[in-house]
């Protein structure tokens, strides 16, 4: 049960955006740290360290130098909205999550009631599908992230399952779906909605959770509750999620069938000047490793030793092992492993490198899954700007 100490923090969460008169287009990015003077701004609940990218709706992501954080602290984790009507106030006394569609019990559940339920908790990468979009050459239209358009959290909720079999599925059921409390600001757009197949939605690790970091989520990261679907790609986590339903059909809703979607080709590639023919949902998580430090440009110092530092991750089979290049590739060295937090959190690495001669060098990183997935030595491009996962290269300079 919610606590009444809790319940006077929670029982109301708002927050207002300020904009001081100026419309900015979401699809006019302006990369700018959201503590810098954006015509009146704020963000409640966020680190002013974070980069804006778009104010309508909310986009920030986080500098690559906070990944040092096993667990990505909650003010620092990054906003990803795509419909400006965010919710501003969630009053829980009036909250309700329903479940309802092809199942023999609709469910209308407060958010006391959800809290009843068994808790569950695991750690997990919550990724956007397109982070380092601004790496794509050629560019390619969206959000421009860089790098920092994902985090690493402990999520704790109430299993999906556990609601969907109090609702009572029935036979032939073929999929769940998904909606906020974000709308269009305007009537014609369509709302935000995500589907999963019902054996994914029935997936042990697939919860609605209540809590990041062992705290209430940030209105901006989804309050009251939002869907994790780890090893997948952040657009299946839906926030401020409140309808949940059982389809007996396909869903062909706009975010599913048209929006988020990856060539069917091996590593969502092709090219600009000849785009594949067929595309499907984008779905589970790539292999992926990111250098934390030295950051690109850094001075070392011949015969001083650097401490190299990232993080690998990949869609939950985890890390087996991290190599690093020192020499833009040619040879590689197997970096340590910090503790394993779970198979989909990230995998930190370490290795020491006390450059030897001076000049401009190349530092490499590679990651490879316990599956044997690795990551391609050649950037893929997509239409989209989805699912890089190419080695990651620093450019450093010793004397």
């Amino acid at each position: 049960m919610v606590t009444g100490k809790t319940r006077g923090r929670l029982a109301r969460r708002e927050f207002l955006v300020v904009l001081g008169g100026v419309a900015v287009a979401a699809g006019c990015d302006r990369r700018r740290t959201a503590g810098a003077d954006a015509g009146g701004a704020t963000w409640p609940e966020k680190s002013p360290a974070l980069i804006l990218h778009t104010e309508r709706p909310p986009n920030l992501e986080m500098p690559l130098e906070y990944l040092r954080h096993d667990l990505t602290p909650n003010d620092l984790m990054f906003v990803r909205w795509h419909l400006s009507g965010l919710p501003r106030s969630v009053d829980l006394r009036t909250f309700r999550l329903m479940l309802a569609g092809h199942v023999d019990r609709p469910l209308s559940l407060s958010f006391d009631e959800l809290r009843t339920l068994e808790p569950v908790s695991l750690v997990a990468v919550n990724q956007c599908s397109g982070n380092s979009r601004a790496l794509f050459t050629p560019r390619v239209p969206g959000v421009q992230w860089e790098g920092g358009a994902l985090g690493n959290a402990k999520w704790t909720g109430v299993r999906l399952r556990t609601l969907l079999d109090r609702a009572g599925v029935r036979a032939g059921a073929r999929c769940v779906t998904f909606r906020g409390l974000d709308k269009p600001p305007i009537e014609g757009p369509p709302p935000f909605v995500k589907s999963l197949d019902v054996d994914r939605a029935r997936d042990p690790d697939v919860i609605v959770a209540w809590a990041m970091n062992d705290e209430p989520l940030p209105m901006l990261n989804g309050f009251p509750l939002r869907l994790v679907v780890p090893g997948w790609y952040s657009t299946y986590w839906v926030k401020a999620l409140t309808e949940i339903t059982v389809l007996d059909r396909a869903f062909d809703g706009y975010w599913m069938a048209e929006a988020y979607r990856i060539p069917a080709t091996e590593g969502a590639d092709e090219a600009p000047d000849h785009l594949a023919s067929e595309t499907v949902p984008i779905s589970r998580l790539d292999v992926r490793s990111l250098v934390v430090s030295p950051k690109p440009g850094a001075h070392l110092q011949v015969g001083s030793p650097c401490a190299m530092e990232g993080v690998a991750f990949d869609g939950g089979s985890g890390i087996a092992r991290v190599e690093v290049s020192v020499d833009g590739g040619t040879s590689w060295k197997d970096a340590a492993l910090d503790a394993d937090l779970g198979r989909y959190s990230f995998r930190r690495w370490r290795l020491t490198w006390a450059p030897t001669q001076p000049g401009l060098a190349t530092i490499a990183v590679r990651a490879t899954s316990a599956s044997g997935e690795r990551q391609r030595p050649t950037p893929q491009w997509n239409r989209a700007g989805f699912m890089r996962n190419v080695y990651e290269r620093v450019p450093v300079v010793v004397s």
